[in-house]
């Protein structure tokens, strides 16, 4: 029996994905997951190390571990005309956080890379993503990124959307937002590599013919969330690239680590190494 390690973040739709892997609902053989679940900067720290064999990755983070993981075609979260948001106690425009704190979810986000070509530069302090909404209501910064299904409930603390980053890279370039991967380590080897992409793509496959199974797995991890809340969220990013990239998702990636590279925002040209086709 061989063990890997598989780092995802706990909200609904990461949940969603990897629902039948974590209830034994597909079959691996001799192969078997421990599941890791920690925030996207964590896993993305840990990332730099190699720790975890398999692990959701944030696409900014991906361009630091590139030499070490190989992205799979499947499992991404890419926002069509939607991802993360900017909030704040009073209506701001996006120039206007050049003068305020913004707490972030971590620096090698994704949504962090993307508001900082938006906006240039700004001060900011690091909060986990779910202490973000608390720390922008009581004062403590003017204004918050908000990844997850902060995306939704905002409005609970009578928070203000500044911007919604999605929208802007739409209109930058007209193609989604690529935000997250997941990826595997090389050094695993190409044949259990590409066991692993098959296996995560029939978690997602189980999940999206069992929906309702699916989902109220996923609800226990959906904070301040309905059942219909979640519904919804997940929708906005388990998709058609969550099955396959697709040509517009690969060049989506593509195009935001080019733009990145080119506004020194990382420090290399990154060409995206994945382990196989979706079937």
């Amino acid at each position: 029996m061989t063990t890997l390690s598989l780092g995802h973040s706990p909200d609904p739709d990461d949940a969603f994905m990897f629902y039948a892997l974590a209830k034994g609902l597909v079959e691996t053989g001799d192969l078997r997951f421990e599941h890791v679940l920690q925030d996207i900067e964590t896993l993305n720290r840990r990332a730099l190390n190699a720790e975890l064999d398999v692990t959701a990755l944030s696409i900014h983070a991906y361009a630091y571990v590139a030499d070490h993981y190989v992205l799979l075609p499947c499992g991404a979260s890419v926002g069509e005309r939607c991802g993360p948001l900017v909030v704040a106690r009073e209506q701001l425009e996006l120039s206007d956080l050049r003068s305020r704190c913004v707490a972030v979810p971590g620096t090698l986000t994704t949504a962090y890379l993307v508001l900082r070509m938006a906006v240039g530069a700004f001060e900011h302090i690091a909060v986990p993503f779910d202490e973000i909404l608390a720390a922008v209501a009581s004062g403590r910064a003017d204004a918050g990124l908000i990844i997850h299904e902060g995306q939704l409930t905002y409005a609970q603390q009578s928070l203000h959307k500044v911007a919604d980053l999605g929208e802007w890279w739409f209109g930058q370039t007209g193609l989604p937002l690529p935000l997250g991967v997941n990826a595997v380590r090389k050094a695993l080897g190409q044949p259990l590599v590409e066991r692993v992409a098959r296996y995560v793509r029939a978690s997602i496959d189980y999940g999206l013919a069992h929906r309702d199974e699916a989902l109220g797995h996923a609800l226990a991890y959906a904070r301040d969330m309905d059942r219909p809340l979640a519904d919804r969220f997940v929708g906005m990013y388990v998709n058609e690239y969550t099955l396959d990239l697709g040509e517009r998702g690969r060049r989506a990636i593509a195009v935001l680590l080019d733009r990145a590279h080119a506004e020194g925002r990382i420090p290399q040209r990154v060409v995206c190494e994945e382990a196989i086709h979706a079937r």
